[in-house]
């Protein structure tokens, strides 16, 4: 079978590979229906990530615990890429009983056993069970282990733990991402507003393309009484007003500027800007106001990232971060479209099919959506 494979900066092409089998009696193996880009595959397929961290660690100005994520070296080619999908269910271990072949599913890009304590806690992220500290489907060491999901077949390992039925009704293509950037996108909004019903919200976009947007609807969709987006791109900010958020003009390199243009002070904030230069960061925790909450889905590899600690103190902000346990949230979301609250789709710039993924994965655009 072919398995789509990141052979260097901006190629990409596909590689024959053998076709995987039940090994265990948890496994299943399923079809991938729609798999969508994630924001962090547009960063390594595009550009050379990969050298620029190899130099950052050697100069130690790269925090090392980075190749827990990225491998060591980061990002070295050839990678089985692909980690967010929808698939159809096609084999199941004997001891599988919480889906069903024909099935449609979310497949998490986390690979978890779901009973060792850090899963039995929710830590998905940090599943013990296996010898892996990070271990995902499509990059990073994972991918070496489990391949990716831009291909035929992907075996699944502890399928009732790891497999998501799809709801009745609900569009494969519009939660292809319901694997990583929609729950990265839901922790973001979702507990802040539990905690403070109806409050305001910024979001600081940027580098987490479709997180910052799927964050802004889904603040929408819970209840949020103002969402603002902030962003330098054009296009990301006409997606923002499409979900309901009040798109804002930011100004690229001079985030801090910014704020002025805002105007107000915001309850709940969420930086997907991973920009430290631009100091989108700042802008997300200096517009809160005493009390809020500032959720970074940001990644940060430098082995220092300034912060301004001296405001946070005297306003009592808090700063949450780290990666998403995409499991324990798929199913929220999940209920969220399918209750019709929440629509992801409008965030898709480019729907591809399976025989265009090669070019159609690498375009500059914010969302791409690959489906058979």
């Amino acid at each position: 079978m072919k398995q789509l494979m990141f052979v260097g900066t901006g190629k990409l092409a596909w590689h024959e590979v053998p076709e995987p089998e039940l090994q265990a009696p948890r496994d299943a193996l399923v079809r991938p229906l729609a798999v969508a880009r994630c924001d962090l595959d547009s960063a390594f397929f595009r550009r050379p990530l990969g050298r620029a961290l190899q130099l950052g660690l050697a100069s130690h100005m790269v925090d090392p615990v980075v190749c827990d994520i990225a491998d060591d070296p980061p990002y070295a080619p050839p990678i089985p890429i692909g980690h967010e999908c929808v698939a159809e269910v096609l084999e199941l271990g004997r001891e599988v009983s919480h889906v069903r072949v024909g099935e449609r599913v979310v497949v998490p890009f986390q690979v978890a056993c779901g009973h060792c304590p850090t899963c039995a806690r929710g830590v998905t992220s940090r599943c013990t069970a296996g010898a892996l500290s990070v271990n995902n489907f499509g990059f990073g060491p994972g991918a070496h282990v489990h391949g990716g999901v831009m291909t035929d077949i992907v075996r699944v390992p502890f399928a009732d733990a790891m497999l998501v039925p799809v709801p009745d009704g609900v569009d494969t293509v519009a939660v292809a991402s319901a694997s990583d950037n929609l729950p990265d996108a839901y922790r973001a909004v979702a507990g802040p507003l539990r905690e403070r019903p109806g409050a305001s919200v910024l979001v600081v976009g940027g580098n987490a393309k479709s997180v910052g947007l799927y964050a802004a609807a889904i603040a929408k969709a819970l209840g949020a009484s103002e969402v603002d987006y902030c962003d330098v791109d054009d296009e990301r900010l006409a997606i923002a007003q499409h979900v309901g958020a009040r798109p804002v003009q930011g100004r690229r390199a001079r985030w801090s500027r910014a704020f002025r243009s805002l105007g107000r002070r915001y309850t709940i904030s969420v930086d997907a800007s991973s920009d430290v230069q631009g100091r989108g960061l700042e802008l997300a925790l200096r517009s809160l106001e005493p009390g809020g909450v500032c959720t970074s889905v940001g990644i940060y590899p430098r082995a220092r990232t300034p912060v301004p600690l001296m405001q946070m103190y005297v306003d009592g902000i808090t700063l949450r971060t780290g990666i998403t346990n995409a499991r324990a949230l798929i199913p929220r979301v999940l209920s969220l479209v399918a209750e019709g609250r929440l629509d992801p789709a409008p965030v898709t710039t480019l729907l591809a099919t399976w025989s265009d993924a090669q070019r159609a994965l690498l375009a500059q655009t914010t969302k791409v959506v690959v489906a058979r």
